[in-house]
């Protein structure tokens, strides 16, 4: 008798462990099939579920639903699954986790897609570090299945002549190096001389002369500071690359001063005075010898003003009679003079930002907020600066307030008709205004989440318990949260 007849059957059940295990960042197990015999892999399935710690409990899912769980005495990182001989009733896409504790599940592991005799799912390809190919940089594509032991094959569109073959005995993945740009698929066999699998999505190489250019930002991901001579600030340089070697760039020329640190690898944080006003850049290169640098990133402008010049006058002349969504706000600095840099400021109890920079001929600087919003809520002040490090005391500062939630997101699936039980669902959370997080809910409770500048959440490994409405919110500089989004209903096709 398989295993699945004999160990606990748990069809039917709720999210429970894995929907708790998204909330987790945690060691995540991998699953494969071995098979009897490669010459007939359907005729005899184990699927093989690996912890990266010892745990009590195995948990085995089928197209979005728990079939199986066991209790073990000891510990182990290991469990077997016999599938046996696969029937249609075993055909779909298993994933599984493992327990961390008494309340706690990983995350699900790997998706692994069981057919039937005469078919061999497509394997996965992707690439590492990065899907391009610059001189010094070794660009690999790795090509996973879900059965252990296959011969893997790689191709290169429109170039019948080129197969690169991998044997992988004791792995179910093999790694292909790659050197010019195309777009490259996969496939397996089983064994030689058998009919290859259905090829891997394709992934595009493209061919890069350097690499592209990093991102500079200043304070709270800010493009332009307002500093006091001698003041501290912090640039961050990001690469698209982890360890890189960074370069901070002040006029064309490296800047040596101050002091760097990093705690991500693919970034780097320069800490210095403020000594000087203009223009920074950054770069990075390969730390192979004789790497050329990329490009310069998009510069970060740093004012300097020492408030030994009048403040400013600023004042405020909206679209609307009040405050509200859509209001155009025109604020309005002058100086004594003319021949001056203006930086409008926003500050509230996320920090302090520069919200905008002008040269104008005359002594008026003018900075219009369109579609006004609660994240433009703030006193707002100005300043110009001279010659540095000559600059002006800060205007008044000017309250604007509006405390309305953000505007409402719209959300829309990315799929058509039902979903396949085991797919995943993504959906896009369109936000009129920037954002820091989304989140995605049903029933009023939130069931996945999203950090960073992607509008995109997904809602892993759909069973028939998935089935209903969804909506979207966001947040963006606490405590702001919008309004929920209109509906969006998932259906889940029958298995």
């Amino acid at each position: 008798m398989s295993m699945l007849a004999t160990v606990l059957l748990l069809w039917g059940l709720s999210l429970g462990p894995a929907a708790e295990a998204a909330t987790f960042v945690d060691p995540r197990p991998d699953l494969w099939a071995e098979a009897g015999s490669l010459r007939e892999p359907w005729a005899d399935l184990t699927l093989v579920c690996r912890a990266q710690l010892d745990t009590s409990d195995f948990q085995l899912f089928k197209d979005g639903v728990a079939v199986g769980q066991v209790h073990l005495d000891e510990g182990a990182t290991e469990w077997r699954f016999p599938l046996g001989a696969v029937s249609e009733g075993l055909q779909g896409l298993y994933r599984c986790c493992c327990a961390l504790g008494s309340d706690r599940w990983t995350s699900l592991s790997n998706p692994v897609e069981v057919t039937g005799p005469g078919t061999l799912p497509a394997p996965k390809l992707s690439s590492s570090p990065v899907a391009w190919v610059t001189p010094g940089l070794t660009t690999t594509l790795l090509c996973r299945a879900g059965l252990l032991g296959v011969t893997f094959l790689l191709q290169r569109e429109g170039d019948p002549q080129f197969l690169e073959v991998a044997e992988a005995p004791q792995a179910n993945q093999a790694a292909f190096r790659v050197l010019r740009a195309s777009n490259y698929t996969c496939s397996y066999r089983t064994h030689e001389g058998g009919t290859p699998s259905e090829p891997s999505a394709p992934v595009a190489v493209e061919d890069m002369a350097q690499p592209p250019a990093p991102r500079l930002s200043v304070g709270r991901d800010g493009e332009v500071a307002v500093l006091a001579p001698g003041e501290k600030f912090s640039l961050s340089c990001k690469a698209p690359l982890d360890g890189m070697e960074f370069q901070l760039r002040r006029g064309g020329q490296e800047e040596r001063s101050g002091s760097r640190w990093g705690t991500y690898p693919d970034r780097i944080n320069f800490e210095l005075k403020a000594q000087d006003a203009g223009l920074y850049t950054c770069r990075y290169r390969l730390r192979e010898e004789g790497a050329a640098w990329s490009p310069d990133s998009a510069p970060v402008e740093l004012l300097l003003s020492d408030g030994s010049l009048p403040a400013p006058a600023i004042s405020a002349q909206s679209s609307t009679p009040g405050l509200g969504r859509g209001t155009r706000v025109q604020l309005r600095c002058r100086a004594p003079g003319a021949g001056h840099r203006f930086a409008l400021v926003q500050e509230d109890r996320s920090g302090r930002r520069v919200r905008g920079v002008q040269s104008p001929e005359g002594p008026e600087a003018r900075f219009e907020l369109r579609d006004l919003s609660p994240l433009d809520s703030g006193n707002y002040s100005c300043v110009y600066a001279g010659p540095a490090p000559a600059g002006s005391a800060p205007s008044a500062a000017l309250d604007l307030r509006w405390d309305g939630p953000l505007p409402k997101p719209r959300l829309r699936a990315l799929w058509s008709g039902k979903v396949r039980p085991g797919q995943d669902a993504a959906l896009r959370c369109e936000k009129p205004v920037a954002h820091t997080s989304l989140e995605l809910l049903a029933a009023g409770e939130v069931v996945a989440s999203a950090y960073g500048p992607s509008e995109d959440l997904v809602l892993p490994y759909v069973g028939p318990q998935h089935a209903g409405n969804y909506n979207c919110r966001y947040r963006s500089r606490w405590p702001l949260v919008s309004e929920l989004s209109d509906p969006v209903e998932l259906q889940v096709a029958e298995p």
